[in-house]
């Protein structure tokens, strides 16, 4: 076992030694990410930040219930997710396009020019920016510092911003059933919401350069 495969594998198990969702996983997750980048496959393809957010999702979700260190490596396993994602966003190109091209050829037999489908439109384009729905749910999800967990409603730690944010994320819960499931007004939850999360996530999305 190379010094590399050696210090993920203690890392990942110092990760799961922790509560989910806790700093100090996040903290060691974050450590992981940033030794394995450099050795993930890599692609030209204008969909490959889509499958690799779709990767790092997988990875923070599932490192410590679907990752078996005797199977291989943390870049192994990670690699062959991202290969399969791949391939799926391949194939659903290759379908949009065949569709495309159909849909032109119909437009053409009957005479509808009206949309016609033109084939410069199969150009690639330059890689598209991460997903931003994504992006925010792992931002989240990680809560690096902490902030969002400990950001809350008075004397409800289990209401807090990394919480609420999640849940409104698409397909949002409706303000309604989360006032049931907690117990709480719709006015204290929203209120709560646009006081102290809207900030945070405004913080975040102009750090990424979103706004």
């Amino acid at each position: 076992m190379s010094g590399l495969e050696e210090q993920l594998r203690r890392l990942v198990e110092e990760a799961c030694g922790h509560p989910p969702g806790s700093p100090q996983r996040a903290r060691v997750l974050t450590q992981i990410i940033r030794l394995v980048t450099v050795r993930l496959w890599r692609e030209n393809t204008s969909y490959y930040q889509d499958a690799l957010q779709q990767t790092w999702l997988y990875f923070c979700r599932n490192i410590c219930d679907g990752y078996d260190p005797d199977r291989g490596t943390v870049v192994t396993w990670l690699n062959a997710y991202l290969k399969h994602r791949l391939q799926d966003l391949y194939l659903k190109t290759q379908e949009d396009n065949i569709r495309k091209a159909s849909l032109g050829i119909q437009q053409l037999a009957s005479g509808d020019k009206s949309d016609i489908y033109d084939p410069v439109d199969n150009i690639a384009a330059p890689p598209d920016a991460p997903p931003i729905l994504e992006n925010v749910q792992l931002w989240a999800e990680a809560d690096i510092s902490g902030d969002l967990r400990q950001t809350y409603i008075q004397g409800r730690p289990d209401v807090n911003c990394q919480v609420l944010i999640l849940k409104r994320l698409p397909p949002e819960v409706s303000w309604k059933e989360l006032a049931n499931e907690y117990g709480l007004t719709v006015s204290t939850l929203s209120s709560f919401y646009q006081r102290q999360c809207i900030p945070r996530l405004r913080q975040f999305a102009e750090s990424e350069g979103y706004l």
